[in-house]
């Protein structure tokens, strides 16, 4: 981990306000576990990354965070720019919705599961923009025009429908759908699930820097410890719906606590 990361993970934002604060958040599926009183903070341009494996409650977690999921009890706490703090659990749908629109992006694992394909490029790019208010239609094309430069797409590309990109580029372009618009927090589920290894050194390489570069907050989750290794500030571990172990990513990796989590690592090391 950086200085810098290790600064926003621990350092002068202590004194700021929590963007997100999660308190007993849970989920069951009849006698099974969901997610179980999982609780943290998340700070103003952190990423926080969640692991284990497939099961362990780690996308239940994040779709009860992102509000696709409603959670059994607990707290969702987002630090809106109007009205402060928020429950974004008890929020009204309408509120709830523009958050998403707004503040929250979601980045899936498949990128047809968060694209239009049935839509250009630069219209999947527009529809964001006009969702939180944009009319102009030449501005809204520099924009895309702009976007997709920025995730490495071909300018000349704008027109061109996404079932006529590579699963790289798709997922590139979802990248660039939802960051247009300036969000504050984006989750991420398996963001380089499903990709040959060379694209998701790209792919990873290219959410590094803007994730960066935008100071986002983000949530990762993914079974891939390189991932985290490589976007995140800070680390939960789950099991069986609970949070077993979290930390500082670079300690919890290089000195796993729980027997878990040693697992996981020593499994890596010994791929």
């Amino acid at each position: 981990m950086t200085e810098q990361a290790r600064i926003r993970a621990t350092g002068p934002r202590a004194q700021d306000r929590p963007l997100l604060q999660v308190r007993g958040l849970a989920k069951t599926y009849g006698a099974r576990i969901g997610c179980a009183d999982v609780s943290f903070d998340l700070w103003p341009g952190e990423v926080m990354g969640i692991v284990g494996e497939s099961g362990s409650g780690k996308s239940t977690l994040l779709n009860c965070l992102a509000g696709h999921l409603a959670p059994d009890r607990g707290e969702v706490i987002f630090d809106t720019r109007a009205d402060g703090p928020r429950d974004t659990v008890t929020m009204p749908e309408p509120e709830r919705r523009m958050l998403s629109r707004t503040d929250w992006a979601f980045v899936h694992q498949n990128p047809r599961d968060g694209l239009r394909m049935g839509v250009s490029a630069g219209g999947n790019v527009g529809e964001r923009l006009m969702a939180v208010g944009a009319r102009h239609y030449g501005d809204i094309r520099a924009t895309a025009l702009d976007w997709l430069d920025r995730v490495e797409i071909d300018g000349g590309r704008i027109d061109d429908r996404p079932s006529a990109f590579s699963g790289g580029m798709q997922q590139r372009l979802q990248i660039a759908r939802n960051l247009v618009t300036g969000p504050r927090l984006v989750f991420m589920d398996e963001p380089t699930g499903g990709l040959d290894v060379s694209v998701q050194a790209r792919l990873l390489d290219l959410l590094r820097g803007l994730v960066r570069r935008m100071g986002l907050s983000a949530i990762v989750v993914t079974h891939d410890l390189a991932v985290v290794r490589l976007l995140a500030d800070r680390l939960m571990v789950m099991k069986s719906g609970h949070v077993v172990e979290q930390g500082l990513t670079d300690q919890v990796l290089d000195d796993p606590q729980h027997g878990y989590t040693q697992l996981l690592v020593s499994s890596v090391l010994q791929a």
